[in-house]
């Protein structure tokens, strides 16, 4: 097993769409659902940082496309990070512990992963994925779509993802912009063999409990309540949103089962955060909430109008 690292490298030049492999979604999953594009190459030769559309969704010097989990129970069910393209297997390691940025050693950064060569001078890498979990040996022959292991949180990262890398002659190329022409959005070719939507952030999870959630419990999974009781002494509604802006709006309301209002917040986001939460809710009254179904309903609004993303959720009160 050979140690290999990530290759810190700016967006490569221009290359020909038609020299290029074309791409299946590296991860086994349902895009919007069970996983979500959250973070992009970086195409600001300076120091500071925007995607291949203009928009913030990415960091300085970052050289791939995450791919995550809703949360660490998203990871723990088992979601399969695939070969992106027919390739040979030039590197792996495993064994880095699944702890995030605290766990990893000197020079594990991608954490455990799989390095790919392909035809014409490409490469694919796939990092951080789950310790144990690498399917494939050094120099084997794969196919596209073939497993290679599973999404994890090893090395330097904060939330369970896949990195995906593509490379070119060692030269980064972003598959979403692949000829690096600096026009945000242009329309150009991505090597997607299916076309990916851009979602410039969104609802990662949503959930009821009997109080303001820590942010840990909602990162594991742990925060959602799907059953509360008349003594529970709050009824608070969270939501998990990813890729949010500087300015966006969360609404945040509760209602009854047929619609009557219990609770209503709209809150404004006053930074860019990669991840956030944002709680609401009311304290319960003398008797508790009456029995029955309670809905929860997420929205998340940009430039005052533009709905994002829409969540909905449940929670049954029982005596």
């Amino acid at each position: 097993m050979r140690v290999f690292s990530v290759l810190f490298c700016i967006l490569a030049w221009p290359v020909a769409a038609q020299d290029a492999p074309r791409l299946l979604f590296p991860v086994d999953c349902r895009l919007g659902e069970t996983c979500f594009l959250q973070q992009f190459v970086d195409h600001d030769p300076g120091p500071g940082a925007r995607d291949f559309a203009c928009g913030p969704q990415s960091y300085d010097g970052h050289t791939g496309t995450d791919i995550r989990t809703t949360d660490m129970a998203g990871m723990a069910a088992g979601m399969v990070v695939v070969a992106a393209a027919d390739g040979v297997v030039r590197a792996l390691r495993d064994g880095v512990p699944d702890g995030g940025t605290a766990s990893m050693g000197d020079g594990q950064g991608c954490g455990n992963g799989v390095a790919l060569t392909h035809a014409d001078g490409w490469e694919t890498q796939y990092c951080h994925l789950m310790q144990g979990s690498i399917t494939v040996r050094e120099g084997q022959q794969i196919a596209a779509g073939a497993e290679l292991g599973l999404i994890g949180y090893s090395g330097r990262t904060e939330f369970p993802h896949l990195e995906f890398i593509l490379r070119h002659e060692g030269r980064v190329i972003d598959p979403f912009a692949p000829t690096a022409t600096g026009s945000c959005g242009s329309g150009e070719a991505a090597l997607w063999r299916d076309a990916l939507p851009h979602v410039a952030g969104g609802i990662l999870s949503a959930g009821f409990a009997p109080a303001v959630p820590e942010f840990d419990a909602i990162k594991t999974g742990a925060a959602d309540h799907g059953e509360l009781t008349t003594a529970d002494p709050a009824l608070v509604l969270w939501a998990y949103i990813h890729s949010a802006r500087s300015g966006d709006i969360l609404r945040l309301r509760i209602t009854t089962a047929t619609g009557d209002a219990i609770h209503a917040q709209d809150v404004t986001l006053e930074r860019t955060q990669a991840q956030l939460f944002r709680a609401t809710g009311r304290r319960s009254p003398a008797a508790g909430w009456p029995p029955g179904l309670y809905i929860g309903e997420v929205t998340l609004i940009r430039d005052g109008t533009t709905e994002i993303d829409r969540h909905t959720t449940r929670v049954v009160i029982t005596p």
